[in-house]
């Protein structure tokens, strides 16, 4: 009698749990929440329905000298990382003690695993990162599509390749030549401040600076300088994490209009911290990501491309990034490479 007590009051607690749940859902109307998607009701890809073969040709007539500069961060133990999110690398050498070889040729090997939330190093912000509410890219109520495995909507499993144009926005040259660039204790190079706010005619100023107008499909990627604190882990981990510079709402509204399929920055958040509202939590990613479908891209290294950039006088380049078709992932390690 006991057990059979039991068994009916976790079955009433689960349908309460469910009515309450329901109840939740039922009252976000993500249709007033979230704009629709310009690519169709059904639509799971995003910006990257941007990038078409015409797009891919053209971007691909930017690669003129083939040399290969890297925009992502090796991702080590002891890199900053935001809130209570890990990593952890464990090393797997097998065979190694003699006698142990395989084959008379005395074979041996190693592998990594990785312990790791997918949000960490260099990493892309997937449209199921990130909704007002229950309400997610193209006004889907993502409550009903969340499994312990995965999403069953809006994984990076349906977006489309990177292989497009990309800008480097060098924003430490812009207020430096704007005479608005104060020197950061605890960069070792010059850096924006954490806290400052980059403007629509911020970005403006840093496309002019090169000559370039966004196009549709770009992919932008922003250089503040907070790249040279990440490098110094673990050491400034926590300046770096305490605040950024970062593109405002005006800016990140901005650049959505332009059209552009991606936004990355040397920062952990892409948009400024603290930002302009305290009220808001991270208002930049919820317009991005759930009302254009545009991607974000966090921890990226930019240091190099804008030295590059500044050597050259060309701040475009062909994107080269490889995202995994992990069904579900919401976020993943990327390798990223601007090839000139």
């Amino acid at each position: 009698m006991k057990l059979k007590r039991l068994v009916i009051q976790a079955a009433l607690a689960a349908t309460m749990v469910s009515g309450l749940a329901g109840a939740a859902l039922a009252q976000a109307d993500c249709k007033a929440i979230i704009k629709p998607s310009p690519f169709g009701p059904d639509d799971q890809t995003g910006a990257t329905n941007r990038i078409t073969p015409a797009v891919t040709k053209a971007a691909a007539a930017e690669i003129q000298s083939g040399e290969v500069i890297t925009l992502s961060n090796v991702l080590v133990d002891g890199v900053p990382l935001f809130g209570t999110r890990f990593t952890k690398n464990v090393l797997t050498a097998t065979s190694l003690v003699p006698g142990a070889e395989y084959g008379k040729n005395k074979l041996t090997y190693m592998e990594d695993t990785w312990l790791s939330q997918s949000h960490v190093g260099t990493h892309l912000d997937g449209l199921g990162h990130i909704g007002l509410a229950d309400c997610y890219y193209n006004q889907t109520p993502m409550g009903k599509y969340v499994t312990q495995n995965g999403l069953k909507k809006l994984g990076l499993e349906n977006l489309k390749s990177f292989a497009t144009r990309g800008v480097i926005i060098d924003m430490v040259r812009v207020y430096r030549e704007a005479g608005k660039l104060k020197k950061n204790p605890n960069c070792r190079v010059d850096c924006l401040e954490g806290g400052t706010v980059i403007s629509a005619a911020d970005i403006q100023a840093g496309l002019k600076l090169y000559n370039v107008t966004l196009r549709e499909g770009d992919a932008v990627f922003i250089h503040t300088g907070w790249e040279d604190l990440f490098l110094q882990y673990p050491t400034m981990n926590n300046v770096y994490n305490g605040s950024e510079p970062g593109i405002g709402k005006e800016a990140g509204e901005w650049l959505a209009q332009q059209k552009v399929v991606l936004v990355g920055a040397d920062t952990w958040a892409v948009e400024v911290i603290p930002g302009e509202d305290p009220t808001e939590a991270f208002p930049v990613h919820a317009n991005l990501l759930a009302n254009h479908g545009i991607h974000i891209i966090e921890n990226a290294r930019t240091d190099l491309i804008a030295a590059e950039a500044q050597k050259t006088g060309r701040a475009t380049f062909f994107l080269s990034m490889t995202v995994p078709k992990a069904v579900g992932f919401t976020g993943n390690f990327v390798a990223i490479e601007a090839i000139r």
